[in-house]
């Protein structure tokens, strides 16, 4: 007899399922750390290709990590979801070596859409960047069969 599985459970699926298959954000060497209903926490380490011609990390990378998160976190619940819009905003540089974390939280989500806030600090606890993103939920579409990962 198969039980169904809780919403940790299909979380931790999600992440498995969506790092297969997310070249993007396993080439930038980002690391989802945590994932729950509707939170996820990835980290980056800020490499030398990473920065701009002012020696400190390039906003989109830093932008790319807050994404990741969000995308972690909006989808979650095993139902595709997509970025519907984002804004960012850059608080202090980060700089080579840094280990950059964020950690991405549901605020709202009513039928198909979600409201998201994302915080990236560094291994100081020092703010990085803020973000807010609005996703988007195509009903019915699963990120990944729970049959197979799930127990």
């Amino acid at each position: 007899m198969s039980t169904r599985p809780n919403p940790q459970q299909i979380a931790d699926a999600v992440r498995a399922g969506m790092l297969e298959r997310d070249r993007a954000t396993r080439a930038l060497g980002m690391q989802v750390t945590a994932i729950g209903p509707g939170t996820a926490t990835v980290e980056m380490q800020v490499r030398d290709d990473m920065l701009n011609g002012f020696d400190i990390c390039h906003g989109g990378f830093v932008t790319s990590l807050a994404d990741s998160a969000f995308a972690f976190a909006c989808n979650s619940y095993n139902e595709l979801t997509l970025a519907a819009s984002l804004a960012i905003d850059l608080l202090a540089p980060a700089r080579s070596g840094d280990v950059l974390t964020a950690r991405a939280s549901e605020v709202a989500l009513a039928g198909r859409i979600g409201v998201y806030d994302i915080e990236v600090s560094n291994q100081r606890g020092e703010r990085v960047a803020v973000m807010r993103g609005r996703s988007y939920r195509k009903k019915g579409l699963p990120v990944v069969s729970l049959d197979a990962r799930t127990p």
